[in-house]
């Protein structure tokens, strides 16, 4: 088992204790965590009231926010990681840093442009299927365009789960799917 170093981005909800509490998993398996708050402390119960927050500060202001938070870990050799909307937030920055070890999806993927280019970056996505925020055509163009740009991706489909399946707090949990991709993650990270 190979120790990585893990960026670990929260969903619109904010940091909440479900994505400590995912840290504190995979610090458990030998990992070193950093988990950001991009939100600065805000903390949501809606899905909707999050998604305004985030809209409102802006997307560049917290991208800029998440390069912030990586820069001074970057040059070990990152694995990306988050949950929906940190999960396009990670994709962004591992396709952009040319040291990421790689990048590990819940919930959540971004738009790839088309000058995307990466040396077969290992890439492993986790989706309830179907799910409302990763509709089937846009999963299978996004997972072309990664292949396109040289990753190399794994999806996992999780049938009947909801969006936010691995938080346990939120109505979308989904206990047996939650402990399929943790087992699936924890696999992925060891291989890397």
């Amino acid at each position: 088992m190979g120790r990585m170093d893990i960026m670990l981005f929260h969903s619109t909800y904010g940091l909440r204790p479900a994505v400590q509490d995912a840290a504190g998993r995979l610090r458990a398996a030998g990992h070193t965590v950093v988990v950001p708050d991009l939100f600065e402390g805000r903390t949501f119960d809606t899905v909707e009231e999050g998604m305004a927050f985030r809209d409102g500060t802006g997307r560049d202001e917290l991208l800029r926010r998440a390069v912030s938070a990586a820069a001074p870990h970057s040059d070990k050799g990152l694995v990306y990681a988050g949950f929906s909307f940190g999960g396009s937030v990670a994709q962004q920055l591992a396709l952009a840093d040319d040291r990421s070890r790689g990048l590990l999806l819940f919930h959540g993927t971004a738009d790839i442009a088309d000058d995307t280019a990466v040396d077969e970056l290992p890439v492993q996505l986790h989706v309830a299927d179907p799910d409302p925020f990763e509709p089937h055509d846009w999963l299978t163009a996004w997972y072309l365009r990664m292949r396109r740009a040289g990753a190399d991706v794994e999806v996992h489909r999780y049938p009947g789960a909801g969006h936010l399946f691995t938080d346990p707090e939120l109505p979308d949990f989904d206990k047996e799917a939650a402990e399929q991709s943790w087992a699936a993650a924890l696999a992925f990270l060891d291989s890397l």
